[in-house]
């Protein structure tokens, strides 16, 4: 039915001279996503044409999918043009994609300019030949439900029904490193999603208070963890997970109720920053949404940031919760997410949190604390994974603490 998979880029015409890069960097992704599959890929300036030979198209637009900075694609016959030999594919492309009463138009690209018809001459004369043995549809030039694409080249005549629209945005990693707070929540894989739609190529890292919080918490961080790895240049993350638990006890020990999700944010952040410089992470992404949660308000967001000087992005600080959720279902991490297993900032919660903590007061709490030590021994003591798209790695059954995963066989394979 189809001879390829046509690929057309997002809008790079933004990145002028720099063009070139950001189409190299999406040419070796799309590579690297079909690896194993028995096709031919042909990159040219403006389009990318993935050549079938006994693959299911869908099976590759599915690996498509993951990557961003892809316009559209779509399964495309190609023939020479001829308006018989064009219809004649049409007509069996349609019969097998709509079985349904359906508004439709023929859409013309006349690329090559020797052909003596204008693109809108094509069409018509397309339409009538069509529409005389696809009963099934009922032209509508102004809001169709499906439109057959008719691309006339000087090479081939390229027939395609609908674009299927990708991720769109600008390909991961073009545009630096990051390290993504990562909670086991909704928001934070979603932030770490967007991070990575706009060009960031992430890493993730996790505060794990085992055993005050249940191994099955950095289980699911692990999970969220992989399904992002699928949207990453190179089907992977790094994952560090972070000894929390002693910090942890301290401030729950010695932190005024009120003040203790701050305070822990604060620590947080600190460690956050030693971790990204060590990795060359030049910025922190973090999953907050303005006045989603008491410690997510501007007044919250300024004084948990104070300790640290590296740019911290909010890729969600403007989105509604129904929004966020929607974007999680769609890269199939809600599910995880939802599991009840809490983490660290979650598993004591305050009943009655600050809601507009100060910089001054934060830091007089922090003034009778003796955390310097303990922040140098979380940072030398974390722990770093791979986690990748293709590899499983569940660690539930081999220990009740992250130290005895990884003095286990996990920590010697």
């Amino acid at each position: 039915m189809y001879d390829y998979i046509m690929i057309k880029y997002g809008d790079l015409i933004l990145k002028g001279k720099n063009q070139h890069i950001f189409r190299r960097n999406i040419n070796n992704q799309i590579a690297h996503k079909l690896y194993g599959f028995d096709i031919d890929i042909d990159f040219q300036h403006d389009l990318v044409f993935i050549k079938l030979k006994n693959e299911d198209p869908n099976e590759i637009i599915k690996k498509l999918d993951y990557i961003s900075g892809l316009s559209s694609y779509s399964k495309v016959k190609a023939c020479s043009f001829d308006l018989e030999t064009i219809s004649k594919h049409a007509i069996d492309i349609i019969s097998e994609e709509i079985k349904e009463d359906t508004t439709f138009k023929i859409e013309t690209k006349r690329a090559d300019k020797r052909i003596p018809l204008t693109s809108l001459e094509i069409s018509i004369k397309l339409s009538k030949i069509i529409l005389r043995q696809a009963s099934q549809l009922k032209v509508d030039v102004h809001h169709p439900e499906k439109t057959l694409h008719v691309e006339a080249r000087q090479d081939q005549t390229y027939i395609y029904l609908d674009k299927i629209p990708g991720l769109g945005g600008f390909p991961t990693s073009i545009g630096g490193r990051g390290l993504l707070l990562l909670s086991g929540g909704i928001d934070s894989p979603v932030a770490g999603y967007l991070a990575m739609n706009t060009g960031l190529e992430i890493e993730c890292i996790h505060f794990e208070s085992t055993p005050l919080t249940p191994i099955e918490s950095v289980q699911k961080v692990i999970d969220l963890t992989k399904k992002l790895s699928k949207y990453s240049s190179g089907s992977k993350i790094k994952l560090h997970l972070v000894p929390f638990k002693e910090i942890h006890e301290m401030l729950l020990n010695e932190v005024e109720e009120s003040y203790l999700i701050t305070i822990m944010r604060r620590m947080m952040y600190r460690i956050a920053e030693g971790i990204a410089k060590a990795n060359n992470n030049k910025v922190i992404i973090s999953g907050d949404s303005i006045g989603q949660v008491a410690s997510q308000t501007i007044e919250s967001l300024i004084a948990v940031q104070e300790p640290i000087s590296t740019l911290i992005i909010r890729p969600l600080s403007t989105y509604d919760k129904s929004d966020i959720i929607k974007l999680a279902r769609k890269i199939n991490t809600l599910e995880i997410s939802n599991k009840p297993f809490s983490d660290c900032c979650t598993v004591y919660v305050p009943k009655k949190p600050v809601i507009k903590p100060s910089i001054y007061r934060s830091g007089l709490i922090e003034s009778k604390l003796n955390f310097d030590l303990l922040l140098k021994q979380a940072i030398k003591n974390t722990r770093s994974i791979m986690v990748k798209d293709r590899e499983t790695i569940n660690i539930i059954d081999k220990g009740f603490t992250v130290e005895e995963v990884f003095n286990g066989d996990f920590g010697n394979e």
